[in-house]
């Protein structure tokens, strides 16, 4: 994706942050693995939210954008549509190269 995007002229770019606003600036943020690792420890899927102990937490998207160090999200947007509980489940077992157990 960021080498297409470094193909494109200005023109294209302007038009595609008109449909999707800041996405580009996504491909460049640096994901801590080992953050991942440790809330997917504590994700429980039946509630969609993460427990810690005898609390429930659900962070915001100002939360996860903080977490993410990525203050810049545009919550009108397509990539800030709400995920489906399974799929986010996967990718962060993904991510975090941890099974289902």
């Amino acid at each position: 994706m960021k080498e297409i995007w470094d193909q494109w002229d200005d023109e294209t770019k302007q038009l595609f942050y008109c449909d999707y606003g800041d996405l580009p600036y996504r491909l460049s943020v640096k994901v801590d693995k080992h953050l991942f690792r440790a809330l997917a420890q504590f994700w429980n899927p039946a509630y969609s939210c993460f427990i810690f102990g005898k609390v429930d937490l659900v962070p915001t998207v100002e939360e996860y954008t903080t977490l993410l160090r990525c203050p810049k999200i545009q919550v009108d947007k397509a990539y800030s549509r709400a995920a489906s509980v399974p799929t986010l489940l996967k990718k962060l077992m993904n991510i975090t190269g941890m099974s289902e157990q």
